[in-house]
């Protein structure tokens, strides 16, 4: 479903509660569910049944909670909070539901979301801070297994430090004059120090910490992150790489990489355009190098987004270089090279350990394997062809060559020509980790049928070894002759 149309048909909220009546009607199962989740807040809980089951006794209990052996009237239920009607029954849970509408209360019927004026969400509780996962209605299984994933990411002591920030809040306002430093001090205390202390259970640190940054908070200069953007899927960014995007308050990005990403970043970020195609650039490498350091020396958090790894033929070292002689301060954050995103789509080992081989009268025989791997491009700085890895793939390691369409019938040719059997398989990716990918298998032989291919326009990706022969592309492969046709 294309973005503009994923429209909610509620509006997510979190209601007070806090020294309110919360009521539950219903003694079984549904309403011992009810009572555990409320007993994380500060509400006054008050159950209505004629009896309870026995677990739903001991929820109550632990609970602190109020037990009328009844069912309510439209008076128990003036003034509360929430209702919930768990007890099976549908036309009583009808009732209760024209109880509360008749006393003005919301109502969440359990199991009946036509009938619900609220939904109960998926709770990962951090007082105070919360996380609320809902799905209408109409997936509860699903919203309890994303949010057993986000217990995962979120350690119980973010709540300590959402604690710390409270108390500290009044402080921050009085003290950062401008909503970019007082935004910029609170990236850092998220992400920095501050908040290792707190996950370390060191509150006194933390809170010193905490205020030394603020000591020098007006003062603190710009600073640029080298981000790996990784291959192309947005769930392959890395963590580090979606806190840097939500830090930043520039944003400089490549072509390849995808709008989706690039709007991981804050919305009032500046998104610049810095992307090069072959014989076509925005900017020059010099511009881009000015830019970055301009960006940064106004106070700017800067972040340079790169497809794949910005070590990884992506110009980082010169953007290094720039930055280091202008007394810039830089990071880089790593993501997933385009060469690992193909293997592991199409199954292949890129290194591997040399096997025992049979032959069909029984004998064996060693099979060479790859203990090393090349990361080569399609051209050098004046646009030729590489010549210096071919010996190392006559050694046995696995080459994955990047940006080596339109040289393809070069790059295979020197490779053969170096000693390299024709039949050495390859497999070709365009667009690896993308809808759209598309891969094929072959010989080396065989490669020069992608370079007269106009309909090949994303980032294609050729891996070139005897590994390639033990991938899942290499049994049932698209196959790469087809090409050449």
């Amino acid at each position: 479903m294309p973005e503009s149309q994923r429209k909610l048909g509620v509006f997510p909220a979190f209601h007070k509660v806090e020294g309110r009546r919360v009521v539950v009607v219903g003694g079984g199962e549904e309403a011992a569910a009810k009572v555990r989740l409320l007993s994380e807040t500060k509400a006054e809980i008050v159950v209505f049944a004629a009896a309870l089951d026995k677990q739903t006794g001991v929820d109550l209990i632990a609970a602190h909670a109020d037990w009328q052996a009844r069912l309510p009237t439209v008076e128990d239920l003036d003034g509360a909070a929430l209702v919930f009607a768990a007890t099976g029954a549908q036309e009583t849970d009808c009732a209760i539901r024209a109880l509360a509408h008749q006393a003005g209360v919301p109502i969440n019927v359990v199991d009946r979301p036509e009938l619900c004026d609220f939904y109960t969400p998926a709770l990962v509780n951090r007082a105070p801070l919360a996380v609320a996962i809902g799905s209408e209605g109409v997936a509860p299984v699903l919203s309890r297994h994303v949010r057993a994933r986000i217990e995962g990411l979120l350690a119980p002591a973010f709540g300590d430090l959402a604690g710390l920030a409270d108390k500290l809040r009044e402080t921050v306002t009085r003290s950062l004059a401008t909503v970019t430093d007082r935004r910029r001090f609170w990236a850092r205390f998220f992400s920095g120090s501050v908040a290792q202390n707190v996950f370390a259970g060191r509150m006194d640190e933390a809170e010193g910490e905490a205020r030394r940054m603020l000591e020098i908070a007006p003062n603190l200069s710009g600073h640029v992150s080298l981000v790996g953007a990784g291959p192309g899927a947005e769930d392959l960014l890395t963590l580090r790489a979606q806190r840097a995007l939500q830090e930043a308050d520039v944003i400089l990005h490549d072509r390849l990489v995808p709008e989706a990403i690039v709007a991981q970043g804050r919305r009032d970020a500046r998104r610049i355009y810095v992307g090069k195609a072959k014989g076509n650039h925005s900017l020059s490498q010099d511009e881009i190098n000015a830019l970055l350091v301009h960006e940064a020396k106004k106070g700017n958090r800067v972040v340079r987004l790169k497809s794949g790894d910005p070590l990884i033929f992506g110009r980082a070292g010169e953007e290094m270089a720039a930055l280091r002689a202008a007394n810039v301060s830089f990071d880089v954050v790593p993501g997933i090279t385009a060469a690992f995103a193909a293997a592991a789509e199409a199954e292949i080992p890129l290194t591997l350990r040399d096997q025992e081989a049979g032959s069909a009268d029984g004998a064996t025989g060693k099979r060479r394997g790859a203990s090393s791997l090349v990361f080569a491009t399609g051209h050098d700085a004046d646009g030729d062809t590489l010549p210096g890895w071919a010996g190392l793939a006559l050694t046995g390691a696995t080459v994955a060559v990047y940006m080596g369409r339109s040289v393809a019938a070069r790059v295979a040719a020197r490779l053969i020509e170096s000693g390299i059997a024709a039949s050495t398989p390859v497999a070709v990716v365009e667009n690896a980790s993308r809808a759209d990918r598309r891969a094929y298998a072959g010989r080396l032989d065989e490669l020069a049928g992608i370079a007269a291919r106009p309909d090949m326009t994303g980032p294609v990706l050729f891996i070139i070894g005897e590994v390639v022969a033990e991938g899942a592309i290499a049994a049932a492969p698209a196959p790469l002759s087809a090409l050449a046709a």
